[in-house]
């Protein structure tokens, strides 16, 4: 039998399951506790689904253990946040090369702008 290597096994996240179940030995519920950081009861449950740093932080700080240790695929191994954007490229559209490479003063662009009211 063939075992993940365990730079595979690190990288998992924690089950969700696991994550309630250690607020709760905290004696907090993920309802609670988004109420009592200001959010609403459901809102603090997005981030077992979906990136959210702020509500990470106060699930990790209240568990006691370092969020990304417990989102190990959200973050790199010195506990900064992996910026989807950053990770796949510098930005979301492609650039497009301009045909006409132009470049507008100050002046020119206070003569268009002025032109269309007189």
């Amino acid at each position: 039998m063939s075992k993940k290597p365990a730079e595979q096994v690190a990288l998992q996240d924690w089950h969700r399951a696991d994550i309630k179940a250690a607020l709760e030995k905290a004696g907090w519920s993920l309802r609670r506790l988004s109420m009592a950081h200001g959010y609403t009861p459901g809102a603090l449950k997005n981030a077992l689904d979906v990136p959210w740093p702020k509500a990470e932080s106060i699930i990790a700080a209240t568990i006691g253990v370092p969020r990304h240790l417990i989102w190990p695929s959200r973050y790199h191994i010195d506990g900064t946040a992996r910026s989807g954007r950053g990770e796949r490229g510098f930005g979301r559209r492609k650039a497009v090369a301009s045909t006409e490479c132009k470049s507008i003063t100050r002046s020119d662009a206070c003569n268009v702008n002025c032109a269309g009211g007189a």
